[in-house]
């Protein structure tokens, strides 16, 4: 389990642009989210900004754009990514993940990308871009594993992971690419869904080093 990125009482700051920030103090992240809720739910806003000042990071919903982005001082130098939202209900749990571990607590959250245009592209070819950007064999097995941590579980009879379970093709298309074209970087062996699975799912075979990762992500 990982770590609060800094415990103890925390100040952020709330604003949407409009000039009323909020500033609160809380003991813990719960406390933070539920502030932070109440605030989000006030407001009818393309963009909600958190920022950690003291640590120089910040979290920026933007329900408008579909998008969310973070950011930190990383060296001295200011470290931005954005992420593509294909469900509403994605922002607040975000939020509490940046109130729980800052930046890194969104690691696992989803297609990170540098550049806002990024996210322009075709789901199909957002996930083929991020698929490439993992080049050796170690970072390409934890991806699939954060994806399958999302939204995946293990069949009964542990001979198949199953990853987006009970999803629609249309559901998880960027992130569906990706695995595909990880899965066969990595030579995993992909097997034809069973009669009655959901059109989005995707089943493959076990593989010891599969398992080692998804055990880390679990």
């Amino acid at each position: 389990m990982a770590r609060p990125y800094n415990p103890g009482p925390k100040q952020f700051v709330f604003a949407v642009g409009d000039g009323n920030d909020q500033r609160v103090s809380v003991g813990d992240p719960q406390e933070a989210y539920v502030a932070f809720s109440a605030f989000f739910r006030d407001r009818d806003s393309d963009t909600y900004t958190i920022n950690d000042e003291p640590s120089g990071q910040r979290l920026v919903l933007m329900p408008g754009r579909g998008v969310i982005s973070r950011t930190k001082d990383d060296a001295g130098r200011t470290r931005s990514e954005y992420l593509r939202v294909d469900r509403g209900n994605r922002y607040l749990p975000s939020a509490m993940l940046f109130f729980e571990n800052g930046y890194s607590g969104l690691d696992r959250f989803g297609q990170w990308f540098f550049e806002l245009a990024d996210l322009d592209a075709s789901p199909e070819d957002r996930g083929a871009a991020r698929a490439a950007t993992f080049t050796t064999e170690a970072a390409a097995i934890e991806e699939v594993a954060r994806i399958w941590a999302d939204s995946g579980i293990v069949d009964p009879s542990d001979q198949y992971y199953v990853f987006f379970d009970s999803h629609d093709l249309d559901d998880d298309r960027a992130e569906r690419a990706e695995l595909l074209a990880l899965i066969a970087f990595l030579g995993i062996e992909r097997v034809d869904a069973p009669a009655g699975a959901a059109g989005g799912e995707v089943w493959v075979r076990t593989d010891p080093r599969l398992d080692a990762a998804c055990a880390r992500w679990s």
